[in-house]
C-alpha cells in the first residue's frame, strides 16, 4: 500500500464528509481498500488530526492484555478497539489475540528486536565442551558415528558389487 501524507488522508476524509462521494469511490480513486478509508474516517472522528501522528510504540505486556480485556468486556471488534484506543492497525490487535489464545500470556511479551551481537569465534570454541568419556552423551555420539560409518560402508559395498555385475564392463589392455 502506498504511503499517504496527512494532507492526503484529511482530503479523502473531507471528501467523504462533504457527502458528494461515497467511501468506495474515494478509495478507488486513491487506489486503496475501502475498509482502510473507513478506518481513517473513524479514527479522525474519534481522535481528530491527532489520530494520524506517527509514533513508534513498543506496547507492554500489561497494555496488550488491557486491550484484549477491554475487547472482551465491551464486545468490541479489533477494528473498533483500534479506533477507540488509537492503535494504527487492527491487525496488531488480531495478532495479539491469536497469540494469547494459542500460547498464553508469555506470547504477549515483547521480543528483542535487531541482530544478535557479534561474538568472538575463539570464545565459541572454548565454550564447547567435549562430553566426558563414558558419559551418556559421549556414548550416544559414538553410536551415531558408528552408524554413519556402517551406512557408508554398506553403500560402498553395494556400489562395488553393482560395478562387478555390470554388463557394460570394458576390459583395458
Amino acid at each position: 500500500m502506498p504511503y499517504f501524507s496527512l494532507d492526503e488522508k484529511l482530503s479523502a476524509i473531507h471528501r467523504y464528509q462533504d457527502g458528494t462521494e461515497g467511501v468506495k469511490s474515494i478509495a478507488k480513486s486513491l487506489g486503496i481498500n475501502h475498509e482502510v478509508l473507513r478506518m481513517w474516517i473513524r479514527q479522525y472522528e474519534y481522535h481528530g488530526v491527532k489520530a494520524f501522528e506517527k509514533t513508534y510504540t513498543a506496547y507492554s505486556t500489561a497494555y496488550k492484555l488491557d486491550v484484549l480485556n477491554y475487547m472482551n468486556e465491551n464486545g468490541t471488534s479489533p477494528n473498533e478497539a483500534a479506533v477507540i484506543i488509537n492503535i494504527s492497525s487492527p491487525g496488531i490487535i488480531r495478532k495479539w489475540r491469536s497469540q494469547y489464545h494459542e500460547h498464553g500470556l508469555d506470547a504477549l511479551k515483547s521480543k528483542k528486536k535487531g541482530r544478535l551481537p557479534v561474538t568472538d569465534k575463539s570464545k565459541k570454541i572454548t565454550k564447547k565442551q567435549e562430553p566426558t568419556e563414558g558419559s551418556v552423551e559421549a556414548l550416544q555420539a559414538e553410536i551415531e558415528r558408528l552408524r554413519m560409518e556402517n551406512a557408508y560402508l554398506k553403500k560402498l559395498n553395494a556400489l562395488v558389487q553393482n560395478k562387478e555385475k555390470s554388463p557394460n564392463k570394458t576390459k583395458r589392455k
